[in-house]
């Protein structure tokens, strides 16, 4: 999940929570504040009533609510004392009203004389309630507006703010450190962006410097080791061609030749792997694999004649990826050089093309290989002092490189396939 819908999603269940319970507080104290407005009246009420018994007599008289909206009644001291106000809610039937109505009665006790009583008055809350169910619904339509243009307030407020950092992750994600493009800029005046932009930066120079070295070490190993090997391979074979060399050390000779041109070998598939993964291959073109792998074929012929091996090539569909021609000349190559030198004598051969992967499967030992391994450089499944033993991790670094996928499996032969979807 994004950093920036990470923040909106805390947000948003901050807000929601907050506001759910300032809604359910300003509720409730509304509801009291009602209940109050309503108990002051009726205690108004009840003092006024106990006035009139002072004067008129006749008030006594009210015995039921269908003469009023109180009544008395004589009680004894006993309980009169011990009784206090109380506030009760309720259903009565009003007068001119088929249905029952909610009121809110007050009872209470007093003293006339030497008699005591007990007064219940009541007051309709069909209004109330009204505003009670107005100011629910208030309340929550203001919830839902008020959580709606806070988290889209935050969503706009949010996605402003976090706005630089996003282009420069876009800026870092199209950064090639093998072209001097310019340094990513962080676009306002954030701090701690614009100290992210110094750190970014920072490692970007120390990147390019360290490139740049490894380049350079690259290009002079090329150059200074390949030379002086050339030149004791061509002494080598001038001695073995004198006459003079006794059989014994012609043998000697011969098998100093023979490791000076596997480390030859050697060195050539290092710096190869070197260049690949420092990404010194930028030259892209429109490779038609059908016609690498004839090519490939047709090269490897006296090899494959050698070794009494059968190579077919079965094309089920055209083959064509962007990317640079000797890297993919490279992969086809030590797919099948590979195939030919690990197979069985008198073994088969067989390539499989379509639109999207290219399949090389092989007959050899009737064991799996170790598919953890075998991309690792210098995992030879041979004693042979010929094999290098990077041929595959050439082709898996040409493959990481890509972004193909190359997968190992055995059903009786040997199968490597590169997917390019």
């Amino acid at each position: 999940m994004k950093l920036l819908n990470q923040s909106i999603k805390y947000l948003s269940v901050s807000i929601f929570l907050i506001v759910t319970i300032w809604s359910a507080i300003f509720y409730i104290n509304m509801l009291d504040e009602i209940h109050d407005s309503i108990d002051d009246g009726l205690d108004n009420y009840k003092l006024l009533i106990i006035k009139r018994t002072e004067k008129d007599e006749r008030v006594f008289e009210k015995k039921d609510f269908e003469e009023g909206n109180f009544t008395i009644h004589k009680i004894d001291e006993k309980e009169a004392l011990g009784m206090r106000d109380y506030f009760t809610d309720t259903l009565l039937y009003m007068q001119n009203e088929d249905d029952l109505e909610p009121v809110r009665m007050l009872t209470s006790a007093f003293k006339h004389g030497e008699d005591y009583y007990r007064l219940t008055v009541f007051n309709s809350t069909v209004e109330e309630d009204d505003l009670i169910e107005d100011l629910f619904y208030s309340i929550i339509w203001l919830y839902i507006i008020l959580v709606a243009s806070i988290v889209l307030i935050n969503n706009v407020v949010l996605q402003r703010l976090w706005k630089p950092f996003y282009l420069l992750l876009s800026d870092l994600k199209a950064f090639r450190i093998d072209r001097e493009s310019p340094l990513p800029v962080v676009k306002g005046d954030t701090k701690e962006f614009k100290e992210l932009e110094l750190a970014v930066n920072s490692l970007i120079i120390h990147a390019r410097e360290t490139y740049a070295n490894q380049k350079k070490f690259t290009e002079n190993a090329s150059h200074e080791l390949q030379t002086p090997l050339a030149i004791i391979s061509n002494k080598l074979e001038l001695m073995l061609e004198k006459e003079s060399l006794g059989s014994e050390n012609s043998e000697n000779v011969g098998q100093i030749l023979h490791t000076i041109q596997r480390l030859t070998r050697l060195n050539k598939s290092l710096l190869l792997l070197s260049k690949i993964e420092n990404r010194q291959f930028n030259e892209l073109a429109k490779v038609d694999f059908a016609m690498l792998v004839n090519q490939s074929v047709e090269d490897l012929e006296d090899f494959a004649g050698f070794r009494n091996v059968e190579v077919t090539v079965e094309e089920t569909g055209k083959l064509y990826f962007l990317m640079d021609e000797s890297l993919a000349s490279i992969l086809v190559s030590n797919l099948l050089r590979n195939a030919i030198f690990h197979n069985l004598e008198g073994g088969k051969v067989r390539v499989k093309l379509n639109e999207n992967s290219l399949q090389v499967s092989n007959t050899g030992k009737r064991k799996e290989l170790d598919s953890k391994k075998i991309f690792d450089r210098f995992q030879k499944e041979t004693n042979n002092n010929s094999s290098t033993g990077l041929g595959l991790a050439i082709v898996h670094a040409i493959c990481r490189l890509y972004g193909f996928e190359v997968n190992y499996t055995f059903d009786g032969q040997h199968c490597f396939e590169v997917k390019m979807d």
